[in-house]
């Protein structure tokens, strides 16, 4: 970080000898405000300069301000990493919005803070747009009732066979969690029909009105809110894909960009970073890799990775992050990789030549 830029925004020397508490707290607001609505138009450096000048001023204010902090960075795409993670790690007071919200927080960052912090906590993470099937098993597994209601009501949240297991178990007690499974989209007919044998005579009665005991019509307002949550263009919003393009682009004139890495980056749940590292070793456009990276359908993604000689660890790193972590079931994921496998390279070589054509009419 230059400490010049970094002297520009905080006067640190002079901070350290003022002791008024307030004044410092009004100071961190401030910048942090300067932060959410300017950041679209800051540099890479920027975004550090500001990461360090946050993380200092948060060991020097109230809590009042932290939690303001929290607020003003927990909608923002590109926000400072670390600041990010240092207040989503506080306590409740604090890190509700960016659990709620942030885009920044890693699976791995929501896991340990669910794992490790309050029911409070938990329940900040089971409100978010989306819940990986790992975060809700956690949340399912460790919550209190309320943060199981509100995994099952989240149409974002995926499920798995254990988490349904667990909150069908738990239904048969609580009215609030068979209504909250009963109106989801994706829950199998078994269930619905065990549902509708153990559920109260007023939740059994407001199933079958919405359709519960009807795959057909099967709750198609709920079905509606899961779509548009799950839409290509949802999940293009979600992501700092210009950071992640410039931190690749310097690895590229270090000399570093390789498959090793673009692994590496997939590991460590770099999904932006993996998308342009995935673009620049494939040659291809990085739009092409945003969209084929995000879309349900794997093909195009496959073959490009096939033509580009891409091993098989590599390919089952990528399709655990990012939207496919949401999008895809293990059943879907083992089908892709199965896929791959019986993908020929040079067939694999010439549908890329034929689509990169077509790109270039």
């Amino acid at each position: 970080m230059s400490s010049d830029l970094a002297s520009h925004i905080v006067d640190f020397k002079s901070l350290a000898l003022e002791k008024n508490i307030e004044r410092r707290s009004e100071l961190a607001c401030h910048v942090a405000l300067l932060f959410a609505r300017t950041w679209e138009r800051c540099s890479d450096d920027q975004i550090d300069i500001y990461d360090g000048v946050m993380l200092r001023l948060s060991e020097m204010v109230e809590r009042h301000a932290l939690s303001y902090m929290a607020e003003q960075l927990s909608g923002v795409r590109r926000a400072p990493e670390q600041t990010v993670r240092k207040l989503a790690f506080d306590e409740i007071d604090v890190a509700e919005p960016l659990l709620r919200n942030s885009t920044v927080l890693r699976e791995s960052d929501l896991v340990s803070i669910a794992r490790g912090k309050s029911d409070d906590h938990r329940l900040a993470i089971a409100k978010r747009d989306v819940i990986s099937e790992t975060i809700s098993h956690v949340l399912v597994d460790l919550g209190n009732t309320e943060v199981k209601q509100t995994v099952a009501a989240n149409f974002g949240a995926v499920l798995g066979q254990r988490s349904v297991n667990t909150l069908m178990g738990e239904a048969r007690g609580d009215e609030v969690l068979q209504l909250a499974l009963g109106q989801r989209a994706d829950l199998a007919d078994a269930h619905i029909e065990a549902l509708i044998n153990f559920a109260s005579e007023q939740v059994r009665k407001q199933l079958i009105k919405d359709g519960a005991n009807e795959a057909a019509v099967k709750l198609p307002k709920a079905a509606r809110i899961a779509a548009s949550k799950l839409s290509n263009e949802f999940w293009l919003g979600r992501y700092d894909f210009e950071t992640g393009r410039a931190r690749v682009m310097e690895l590229v004139r270090q000399g570093g960009l390789n498959e090793s890495a673009l692994r590496a980056y997939a590991e460590e749940d770099r999904f932006p970073e993996a998308v342009a590292a995935f673009a620049m070793l494939a040659g291809i456009g990085h739009s092409e890799a945003q969209h084929w990276s995000v879309r349900n359908d794997t093909e195009p993604f496959l073959v490009v990775c096939r033509a580009s000689g891409f091993g098989m660890m590599t390919i089952q790193a990528l399709l655990k992050i990012g939207p496919w972590r949401y999008r895809l079931s293990n059943s879907q994921r083992q089908s892709a990789l199965k896929a791959y496998q019986e993908l020929d390279q040079k067939e694999a070589y010439k549908q890329f030549i034929t689509w990169k054509e077509q790109w270039m009419t």
